[in-house]
């Protein structure tokens, strides 16, 4: 195991992160989008993306081996979207309404959002002070010899 696993740990839970909060973002953004996709000769409001993260596989055969004894951090394995239907909603007065008045609204739920977006948040700020400790492990390592 290398002194700089758990940066390397931390950083991929960082991008991860990252990538999970611009993804909740554009679901935030997208949330009253009515005409997300043009999908056979009609708009389809906007479909909510999830983020997949899987542990990182270990790259060699030897890494492979001690994978029981060490961690190799995450890496996100896709976005997907999410199968909940749309939610139809009576407004007709909106140009994307139906012949009864309906408008098919993007099944994003800011309640769900926002309870991802706080629990990311506090996720990558662990993961911050996580690798600011091991930086300065590191640092206190090279000043025993002085």
């Amino acid at each position: 195991m290398s002194i700089f696993h758990s940066l390397s740990i931390s950083g991929s839970a960082l991008t991860a992160s990252r990538l999970k909060l611009d993804v909740i973002s554009s679901n935030i953004a997208n949330a009253n989008t009515t005409r997300g996709e043009y999908v056979n000769g009609e708009w389809v409001p906007y479909r909510r993306k999830m983020v997949e993260v899987e542990a990182r596989q270990a790259e060699s055969f030897q890494k492979q081996l001690n994978q029981e004894l060490q961690f190799n951090g995450v890496k996100v394995n896709r976005i997907v979207d999410d199968p909940t239907p749309f939610q139809a909603v009576y407004d007709p007065s909106n140009p994307d309404s139906n012949e009864q008045g309906y408008v098919m609204m993007p099944n994003v739920d800011l309640t769900k959002e926002m309870v991802d977006l706080m629990s990311t948040s506090r996720a990558y700020e662990a993961n911050i002070t996580a690798f600011n400790a091991g930086k300065s492990m590191m640092e206190k390592a090279l000043t025993i010899g002085k």
